[in-house]
């Protein structure tokens, strides 16, 4: 029995542009998260997810009905979710006896469950309770990562937390950032089990040099989390998500080559020092000596031969009357 599948092909430009967005690329989109709440779910959870969503505008979707979703029993409806919305991110919000205020942080790939790591949120502060000015939306933050778990490489669990942080707040990919443009920190740091994460605005003050005097303002939110359970990819499909085309990995920069805004190739060729004196120049007429020239030249030649003759005759009867 031979089982064939229906492939549909779009009948609209705009399904066709979104075939092609799902498609897979050298060099990714920007990656969208979706936040999900469970059955019981309590303020403090639900203001976070709220918050966190706020960090990662625009690339998130919020479903705020309730969800009957167990993800480390049965993570299907998670990757319906992100089949449905093509997002590679998710965070999930709970509480329940046992896990009060219970955050999970996950990823997929290829639509399939990748990393999931779940967190307890001991203290939160909303980002509506810091009476300060904010970032603008969207803007790329800077990350930094402080705590001995998260530069021990033998920390299985805080390696792969802390690279899901970094795919979660990354935000776009650029070439080029303006120093002006530089206005959001996100700090995390680990203490054994323990994550502390704050966000600050970055105010760039007047040094008297070149370089700007800066300073951090917090923002919020503030979240405390614990590390609890975690469901960890193989090293095998890790490295296989990881992977890059050949074409992205190993392309070489061509040196003195660049394109402008209009898509032109532009080169940069390095000549070694002209000899201008020995480039054989055009003979025209215009150029060639006239006949006086010519004699005023021979001229000059006799007048420097008859010279040093003269100098010459003068040293020798000098040295006869030295020896006399």
């Amino acid at each position: 029995m031979v089982v064939t599948t229906r492939v549909v092909k779009p009948k609209s430009k705009k399904a066709k542009r979104a075939l092609e967005e799902r498609e897979p690329k050298a060099i990714e989109n920007t990656k969208t998260a979706v936040f999900i709440r469970g059955v019981k779910c309590s303020q403090n959870v639900q203001t976070c997810m709220k918050d966190l969503n706020t960090l990662k505008k625009p690339h998130g979707v919020s479903y705020n009905q309730k969800n009957d979703v167990r993800p480390f029993e049965d993570a299907s409806k998670l990757e319906f979710y992100g089949k449905k919305l093509d997002a590679s991110l998710f965070v999930f919000g709970s509480t329940n006896k046992k896990r009060p205020d219970n955050l999970v942080f996950g990823r997929l790939y290829d639509y399939n469950l990748l990393d999931m790591v779940e967190v307890g949120l001991d203290a939160f502060t909303s980002i509506n309770e810091f009476k300060t000015a904010k970032v603008t939306l969207g803007s790329k933050p800077c990350l930094l990562f402080e705590g001995e778990p998260f530069a021990d490489t033998t920390n299985t669990e805080m390696q792969r937390l802390k690279s899901v942080f970094i795919d979660f707040f990354r935000g776009a990919e650029v070439t080029n950032i303006r120093l002006a443009g530089i206005e959001h920190v996100l700090q995390f740091t680990a203490v054994d089990k323990k994550v502390f994460i704050r966000s600050f605005k970055i105010h760039l003050k007047k040094s008297g040099g070149r370089i700007p005097r800066i300073e951090l303002e917090e923002i919020g939110p503030s979240l405390d989390l614990t590390l609890r359970r975690t469901h960890l990819a193989s090293d095998d499909l890790f490295n296989t998500a990881c992977r890059q085309v050949k074409n992205v990995r190993g392309q070489k920069k061509t040196k003195n080559i660049s394109e402008d805004a209009f898509g032109t190739k532009l080169g940069r060729v390095h000549i070694d020092k002209q000899e201008i004196t020995k480039i054989q120049t055009r003979k025209v007429r215009a150029l060639k000596e006239s006949k006086e020239e010519k004699i005023e030249k021979i001229e000059a030649k006799k007048t420097k031969a008859d010279e040093a003759r003269k100098r010459k005759i003068e040293s020798v009867f000098a040295a006869g009357e030295d020896e006399d």
